[in-house]
């Protein structure tokens, strides 16, 4: 397989020529098109100014300018750089200005927020111009404008400056969820995520012919890398899907027969959970990829029985290891499928260790610890915090809690920072929501850890009731108290429609600790 995404794009344009590549609205691209649009797309940003490993950011939903233009700019020997599209402007500022980004390509207007004008107060002395991809801002240069002003750049110079691009390039800069600081952001090579992402793709089956409903976002590893870019691995159709909404979610499976909808166990959770599910023809479904959480099996029983999937692939990543480490393989048992993330993918190193970095005895919780091809470069231009999570002897710590078996194979817990301490006893919220879920009475559960005069800490849950389902803060503690340790029972619930999720789908236990502050205040 090529080793850059920008000789990948050409293979796969000669490869599945008249193959259906991308599918958005009346936005349709064969392989061949794609291939010959990321070079005129190439032609336009060379003629811009852009310059082998300059930067150039993209900020928009999942839509097919965002394909097209990201080809366009590695092509031309850029550096990928995704902004997440839940920012505001000032979060939008950092990230451009960390990166030193050149261009911006963005929207004027999605879900009421204009990208252009929420920037209008940003400091930004490295970003030179920004490209609306549709409509249409003040300030801005259109797509179609901006493509135009390639004619004064061959296509034999942006063939030969993809030609250029090698294997240890930067490919993207990704930004962390900023959990703990300010995001940062993480490099990745290209010969690395090609890699990583045959791996990938090998391993779930995806294959050509598969129709690839993408909800996950670009901005993200599991959007773009697991995503757009390993459907133009294996030829298969990539179908965007700009704003996560369960009910149009459920239209275009049946409408557009979607064989493939890989996401976070939320996404999974809140089809179930829909009243009108079994109206709507989900028939083609074959594959689903999931994880980013503790899974709880019951869900795993669930979307093989009720959303007809032949195949679910459980796995663990992160961004810093270009969204890949651990896989289930497909000859795997359910139990095994439902209750791990796999065992490492090939050549990749993965141990469970304590504090002082000693390997913990198998079926003992440590710290996941990975080494491989995949470990990104580092931070962008921040050795300080690359030190700080990549030893000397390359091991990248995650700050995941895991659990590995005799196999080999993980079970990821938690994050170290969600655990809590009630009363000397460590408390991972990820096996307390799996125990709730599996009683059937809730549609989605997070618990976290809030102070306690006495205890230090105590758990505080948040449910969504299942459909058809009533509950009370006094029942779900009385379920609690009949199926786990008292140590682990919430000390207080709260009864919500929905739970607030990040922009990768993950419930948002951020925010959760906001509300449970404002409550307790």
């Amino acid at each position: 397989m090529e080793q850059t995404i920008p000789r990948l794009v050409q293979a796969s344009g000669a490869t599945y020529a008249d193959d259906s590549a991308v599918e958005d609205g009346d936005l349709r691209l064969t392989y061949a098109e794609l291939a010959e649009a990321g070079i005129e797309a190439a032609r336009a940003f060379i003629a811009a100014g852009v310059e082998p490993r300059d930067r150039v950011a993209i900020w928009a939903p999942n839509i097919a300018e965002w394909i097209v233009a990201a080809i366009g700019l590695q092509n031309a020997g850029a550096t990928l750089v995704t902004l997440s599209t839940r920012w505001k402007g000032a979060e939008a500022g950092h990230a451009l200005r960390k990166s030193g980004a050149k261009l911006l390509c963005t929207l004027g207007d999605f879900l009421g927020t204009n990208y252009v004008a929420a920037l209008a107060d940003q400091d930004l002395p490295d970003l030179e111009r920004i490209i609306v991809l549709r409509d249409s801002a003040e300030g801005a240069t259109s797509w179609a404008d901006f493509l135009a002003a390639g004619d004064a750049v061959s296509r034999e110079q942006a063939i030969d400056r993809l030609e250029g691009v090698t294997p240890e390039d930067l490919s993207d800069l990704i930004f962390t969820s900023g959990t703990t600081g300010q995001p940062k952001a993480v490099a990745t090579m290209h010969g690395q995520n090609i890699r990583a992402f045959a791996a990938w793709t090998e391993v779930t089956g995806l294959r050509a012919g598969d129709r690839y409903l993408i909800v996950n976002p670009f901005f993200h590893s599991f959007g773009y890398k697991a995503g757009w870019l390993s459907c133009v691995m294996r030829g298969a159709t990539a179908v965007p899907h700009a704003v996560f909404d369960v009910p149009e979610v459920l239209k275009r499976i049946g409408d557009e027969n979607i064989s493939v909808l890989p996401g976070a166990p939320t996404l999974y959770q809140s089809i179930l959970a829909h009243p009108d599910l079994k109206r709507h023809d989900l028939s083609n479904l074959r594959l689903a990829v999931t994880g980013a959480a503790a899974i709880p099996v019951e869900l795993i029983h669930r979307m093989r029985q009720e959303l007809g999937f032949d195949t679910i692939i459980t796995g663990y990543g992160l961004t810093e290891t270009c969204g890949v480490v651990s896989m289930c393989r497909y000859d795997d048992d359910p139990e095994t499928i439902a209750k791990t993330s796999g065992r490492a993918i090939p050549d990749v190193e993965v141990f469970c260790v304590d504090a002082e970095g000693k390997e913990v005895a198998r079926g003992e919780p440590g710290e996941v610890v990975v080494r491989g091809y995949n470990v990104m470069r580092g931070y962008f231009d921040d050795e300080a915090e690359t030190r700080k999570t990549i030893d000397v002897d390359g091991w990248l710590h995650t700050g995941d809690i895991g659990v590995m078996d005799e196999r080999g194979y993980l079970r990821i817990t938690d994050r170290i920072k969600d655990m809590y301490i009630v009363g000397g006893f460590n408390c991972y919220p990820a096996e307390i929501e799996n125990l709730m879920f599996g009683s059937g009475h809730f549609a989605q559960v997070a618990v976290i850890g809030v102070p306690d005069e006495r205890q230090g800490e105590i758990g505080m849950a948040f449910v969504v009731p299942a459909a058809d389902t009533e509950v009370s803060e006094e029942s779900v503690i009385a379920w609690c108290r009949d199926n786990m340790a008292n140590y682990k029972v919430p000390r207080s619930v709260q009864i919500v429609e929905e739970l607030p999720l990040n922009a990768t789908g993950k419930v948002s236990k951020i925010e959760l600790r906001e509300r449970a502050k404002a409550l307790r205040s």
